[in-house]
């Protein structure tokens, strides 16, 4: 759990704490030093970073190559730089992290929400999809640019069910993501009769 004074402190004065509280909550890290690496839909275990030395040479390694999120907001680290030498150490820094992270957040959850019209708690879930796949829409969302003043949905326990659970309007999806997934495995139709198996022949 992060501390709510380093939200107040650190993060974008634009969002309410409640919204950085969930956003944290609902896509972050508890921990500054977290990178995790995604290549396609696969996560490349890498081992804990003991130091910040240590994140900046995993990140740097990665970079560039694969899908790098960093620190407690989960920050897209190869996010504005054109080479890994270009990372900065304050990606792991608590909070530079939450204010960056924040930052950029607030800036995919009004795009969201402008495209919803106004201010939904579905615009949060979905504005928390966007975020770790970094598309809505069909677009990159993180390079999309900001639309300014839009009344944003302060998120509850409940509206931030589906998010928690993977799930989001169809418009947060990828361009990649062409077919539904089943939510429950155990609620798939059958795909394949094997009923005739093992059975006798007529």
């Amino acid at each position: 759990m992060i501390d709510a004074a380093l939200i107040q402190k650190c993060a974008d004065p634009a969002l309410k704490p409640a919204i950085v509280k969930r956003f944290i909550a609902e896509a972050g890290a508890s921990d500054p030093l977290t990178v995790t690496v995604r290549s396609g839909d696969r996560v490349v275990l890498v081992p804990k970073p003991p130091t910040p030395d240590d994140a900046m040479d995993l990140m740097r390694q990665y970079v560039g190559k694969a899908v790098v999120r960093v620190g407690i907001t989960q920050y897209p680290a190869g996010f504005g730089i054109s080479d890994p030498s270009e990372l900065r150490p304050d990606l792991v820094d608590a909070c530079e992290n939450i204010r960056m992270g924040s930052a950029l957040f607030g800036k995919v959850y009004r795009i969201v929400t402008k495209w919803y019209g106004n201010a939904v708690d579905e615009a949060f879930d979905d504005a928390i999809y966007a975020w770790k796949t970094g598309y809505f829409d069909g677009k990159p969302v993180f390079s999309e640019p900001d639309p300014g003043e839009v009344k944003l949905a302060v998120p509850t326990e409940a509206s931030s069910d589906a998010a928690a659970a993977g799930e989001s309007n169809f418009a947060a999806t990828a361009p990649e993501d062409d077919h539904a997934v089943d939510v429950d495995p155990n609620a798939a139709g059958i795909r394949v009769d094997l009923s005739a198996i093992g059975g006798r022949a007529p």
